[in-house]
């Protein structure tokens, strides 16, 4: 069902009394809205010339930015996680589900797009949720959509002491290097538009291929030196005694990494010609199907079943310490942008669409602007410092969450939200069947996902393996 969006995105001043309609005279046409060049602008006219420049210089989104925006909040570190998945679910598997679960990706990723085209007002995942189940859904998936991405932001602050600990070597308290990680996470997301951002994508992107590269070129001589491939005890199938847990576990990281969707309509919120999106998703999708099979399966061809996560820590300490070095910036970019995200939509729920501050162009703007991503990164930097088991919940909010934001509530918005006729009419039949496969994708992930994550706490607190607070001990 279509529901009218409750925010208007048109110029509608009429609560601003600094920019009301009242005082803003139409010709008697009612088409010239702008005063002529030999005419004195009135409060209205000029309120409104004021927000047509800001959104102007909001909406500068082209589709290869969008790309770059999608590859800096997906295409991470976790990138080189990968390896260790094909070590336990064996080379073939880890292909066909590295491309199969892309494809999937880039068709919900289609979805989502086709649901922001139809309703331009969605401006968040969170928006998605009152067309599907009104202003609860709103609540609903704006608490799911915080939770997720603010976890994310914490899991980049310990990616981040995991980093400085390796590279420095100096015995430094690791809560020390989470304080550092946790303020440059907050002055790469000072800039509030995604256009800006994007430019540090092509930083990003460079970063990642190069860690990536010099991993696979360090495991390469490795593998050399130790008589070559013949030595590698890589396995086309899945390793032996492997468990339900294991398995899935394995195969999360891979569904994981495709998890762009997430902030998807934040991004075609600030594009000036949205209806090119699908050129940036074909695009993502190829890079990052590329990326991810070629990683795993080369690294873990090199190195064998005892490929460490992420890899680059498998390239031998002085190699590992110039990787991590690489990485730093795919690390704080890339966590960065989640801050970006969230901190627009909590700006969104405090502002207006048709406010000047909602923009982040007044004094006002600015300072709740600073204030709100400034309360996020450390409410990330708490969230890291003080669950001992971080990693396991992490995976299991993934699980209950991001499996939605995805794969099973994109299918439910084709259902729902743009399909037109019966499901198994002849022009509905490809995306009924396309949709349910990433439905069931989701539901797998979902139930699946949870009762792997709640076992592996489980066994983390029976072996007493359970991490401490605010620790200055090395992490990772």
């Amino acid at each position: 069902m279509a529901l009218s969006p409750t925010k208007s995105t048109n110029a509608d001043f009429s609560q601003d009394t600094t920019c009301s309609l009242a005082d803003h005279p139409l010709s008697q046409d009612g088409l010239s809205e702008k005063p002529s060049h030999h005419q004195t602008p009135r409060v209205g006219q000029v309120c409104e010339i004021t927000l047509e420049k800001q959104q102007d210089t909001t909406h500068r989104l082209g589709w290869i930015r969008l790309t770059f925006a999608l590859v800096v909040e997906s295409v991470a570190l976790g990138s080189l996680s990968l390896p260790a998945a094909f070590a336990t679910l064996g080379m073939v598997a880890s292909v066909i589900c590295c491309i199969g679960l892309g494809l999937v990706a880039i068709y919900t990723g289609f979805l989502v797009g086709k649901v922001k085209l139809r309703y331009p007002h969605v401006a968040h995942y969170a928006d998605s949720g009152r067309l599907l189940m009104g202003n609860f859904g709103y609540e609903l998936f704006g608490a799911m959509f915080s939770l997720s991405i603010v976890f994310v932001i914490a899991s980049h602050v310990l990616t981040g002491t995991i980093a400085f600990v390796n590279i420095t070597n100096s015995g430094l308290c690791s809560a020390i290097f989470g304080f550092i990680s946790t303020l440059l996470l907050l002055i790469l997301a000072i800039p509030p538009s995604f256009a800006d951002i994007a430019i540090l994508g092509y930083i990003d992107f460079v970063s990642i291929l190069a860690a990536i590269g010099l991993t696979m070129i360090a495991t390469g001589i490795q593998a050399s030196k130790a008589s070559g491939l013949s030595a590698s005890n890589w396995s086309a199938w899945p390793k032996p005694g492997i468990t339900f847990i294991d398995a899935f576990v394995a195969i999360a990281n891979i569904i994981f990494a495709y998890t762009f969707c997430v902030g998807q309509f934040s991004f075609m919120d600030e594009m000036h010609t949205p209806r090119d999106f699908m050129k940036s998703i074909w695009l993502l999708g190829v890079l990052e199907i590329s990326i991810y099979t070629l990683t795993g399966a080369i690294i873990y061809s090199f190195v064998g079943v005892d490929v460490k996560s992420p890899a680059l820590l498998s390239a031998g300490d002085q190699i590992s310490k110039i990787a991590f070095g690489i990485a730093l910036p795919v690390i704080f970019i890339s966590g960065s942008i989640n801050t970006t995200i969230l901190g627009r939509y909590f700006h969104g729920r405090i502002f207006e669409k048709n406010s000047p501050d909602y923009y982040v162009k007044t004094p006002k703007g600015w300072a709740v602007w600073l204030i709100i991503v400034t309360c996020i990164s450390f409410a990330a930097f708490l969230i890291a410092e003080l669950i001992p088991f971080f990693n396991p919940l992490l995976s299991l909010l993934s699980s209950l969450f991001v499996s939605g934001f995805c794969f099973y509530l994109p299918a439910i918005m084709w259902y729902r939200l743009l399909r037109h006729g019966s499901w198994y009419a002849r022009k509905n039949i490809a995306n009924s069947l396309m949709s349910l496969l990433s439905f069931l994708v989701g539901v797998i992930v979902l139930v699946c996902g949870t009762y792997a994550s709640v076992a592996n706490i489980i066994q983390l607190f029976q072996e007493g393996d359970i991490g401490e607070v605010f620790t200055c001990k090395p992490v990772g």
